[in-house]
Protein backbone atom coordinates (compact mmCIF):
# COMPACT_ATOMS: atom_id res chain seq x y z
CA UNK A 1 0.00 0.00 0.00
CA UNK A 2 1.24 3.89 -1.13
CA UNK A 3 2.50 6.30 1.58
CA UNK A 4 -0.19 9.32 1.66
CA UNK A 5 0.58 12.49 0.27
CA UNK A 6 2.25 14.78 2.82
CA UNK A 7 -0.21 16.88 4.61
CA UNK A 8 2.15 20.04 3.32
CA UNK A 9 1.28 19.26 -0.16
CA UNK A 10 -2.59 18.54 0.63
CA UNK A 11 -2.61 21.67 2.24
CA UNK A 12 -0.48 24.10 -0.72
CA UNK A 13 -3.51 22.22 -3.40
CA UNK A 14 -6.22 23.66 -1.56
CA UNK A 15 -4.70 27.11 -1.13
CA UNK A 16 -3.53 27.47 -4.15
CA UNK A 17 -7.39 26.66 -5.52
CA UNK A 18 -8.91 28.81 -2.93
CA UNK A 19 -6.74 31.49 -4.53
CA UNK A 20 -8.50 31.34 -7.52
CA UNK A 21 -6.57 28.56 -9.66
CA UNK A 22 -9.04 25.77 -11.15
CA UNK A 23 -8.06 22.36 -9.81
CA UNK A 24 -6.70 21.21 -13.25
CA UNK A 25 -4.11 24.13 -13.41
CA UNK A 26 -3.32 23.39 -9.51
CA UNK A 27 -3.12 19.82 -10.13
CA UNK A 28 -0.48 20.64 -13.41
CA UNK A 29 1.73 22.92 -11.35
CA UNK A 30 1.84 20.41 -8.41
CA UNK A 31 1.97 17.40 -10.39
CA UNK A 32 -0.77 15.98 -9.02
CA UNK A 33 -3.96 14.29 -10.74
CA UNK A 34 -6.61 16.13 -10.39
CA UNK A 35 -8.78 13.93 -8.60
CA UNK A 36 -6.42 13.97 -5.93
CA UNK A 37 -7.06 18.17 -5.73
CA UNK A 38 -10.53 17.70 -5.65
CA UNK A 39 -10.59 14.91 -2.79
CA UNK A 40 -8.32 17.11 -0.95
CA UNK A 41 -10.75 20.36 -1.53
CA UNK A 42 -13.76 18.36 -0.51
CA UNK A 43 -12.17 16.65 2.28
CA UNK A 44 -11.16 20.37 3.78
CA UNK A 45 -14.75 21.08 3.16
CA UNK A 46 -16.11 18.25 5.21
CA UNK A 47 -13.66 17.47 7.76
CA UNK A 48 -11.81 20.89 7.96
CA UNK A 49 -8.42 18.94 8.43
CA UNK A 50 -6.41 17.75 5.78
CA UNK A 51 -4.90 14.44 7.75
CA UNK A 52 -4.97 11.21 6.01
CA UNK A 53 -7.04 8.44 7.13
CA UNK A 54 -5.69 5.71 8.53
CA UNK A 55 -4.70 2.59 6.16
CA UNK A 56 -4.94 -0.60 6.50
CA UNK A 57 -7.43 -3.42 8.31
CA UNK A 58 -9.08 -1.65 11.03
CA UNK A 59 -9.35 -4.95 12.85
CA UNK A 60 -12.47 -5.87 12.30
CA UNK A 61 -12.80 -9.80 10.60
CA UNK A 62 -15.06 -12.34 10.13
CA UNK A 63 -13.35 -14.08 13.64
CA UNK A 64 -13.97 -10.98 15.57
CA UNK A 65 -16.96 -12.32 16.97
CA UNK A 66 -16.19 -15.80 18.22
CA UNK A 67 -12.46 -15.07 19.51
CA UNK A 68 -13.98 -15.72 23.07
CA UNK A 69 -15.79 -18.80 22.09
CA UNK A 70 -12.25 -20.28 19.84
CA UNK A 71 -10.14 -19.65 23.10
CA UNK A 72 -12.89 -21.51 25.62
CA UNK A 73 -12.52 -24.45 23.04
CA UNK A 74 -9.35 -24.52 22.65
CA UNK A 75 -8.95 -24.51 26.34
CA UNK A 76 -11.35 -27.14 26.87
CA UNK A 77 -10.28 -29.51 24.00
CA UNK A 78 -6.19 -28.59 23.50
CA UNK A 79 -5.71 -31.48 21.17
CA UNK A 80 -8.04 -29.88 18.92
CA UNK A 81 -6.50 -29.03 15.02
CA UNK A 82 -7.01 -26.06 13.15
CA UNK A 83 -9.10 -28.27 10.86
CA UNK A 84 -11.78 -29.50 13.01
CA UNK A 85 -11.91 -25.72 14.78
CA UNK A 86 -12.53 -24.75 10.93
CA UNK A 87 -15.40 -27.39 10.51
CA UNK A 88 -16.86 -26.41 13.91
CA UNK A 89 -16.90 -22.99 13.26
CA UNK A 90 -18.66 -23.91 9.82
CA UNK A 91 -21.31 -25.88 11.40
CA UNK A 92 -22.01 -23.87 14.87
CA UNK A 93 -21.67 -20.49 14.15
CA UNK A 94 -21.98 -20.66 10.47
CA UNK A 95 -18.31 -18.97 9.22
CA UNK A 96 -17.01 -20.32 6.07
CA UNK A 97 -12.83 -19.09 6.57
CA UNK A 98 -9.78 -20.93 5.76
CA UNK A 99 -8.13 -22.68 8.20
CA UNK A 100 -5.00 -19.97 7.77
CA UNK A 101 -7.07 -16.83 9.01
CA UNK A 102 -8.32 -19.47 12.02
CA UNK A 103 -4.15 -20.39 12.46
CA UNK A 104 -3.61 -16.40 12.56
CA UNK A 105 -6.54 -16.35 15.46
CA UNK A 106 -4.81 -18.90 17.64
CA UNK A 107 -1.52 -16.66 16.71
CA UNK A 108 -2.94 -13.46 18.00
CA UNK A 109 -4.58 -14.98 20.79
CA UNK A 110 -1.29 -16.84 22.00
CA UNK A 111 -2.67 -19.99 21.99
CA UNK A 112 -1.04 -23.40 20.58
CA UNK A 113 -2.56 -25.74 18.07
CA UNK A 114 -1.83 -28.95 16.74
CA UNK A 115 -0.92 -29.35 13.30
CA UNK A 116 -1.86 -32.84 12.29
CA UNK A 117 -4.58 -35.05 14.08
CA UNK A 118 -3.05 -37.68 16.14
CA UNK A 119 -1.56 -40.85 14.36
CA UNK A 120 -2.81 -43.27 16.95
Amino acid sequence: MGKPHPVELRDRAVRLVEQGQTHTETARRLCVSIKFVNDMVRLRRETGSLAPKRQGNPGRGKLTGVTDWVQRRITSQPDLTIDALTAELAADHGLEVHRSSVGRLLLRLGLSHKKRPSSA
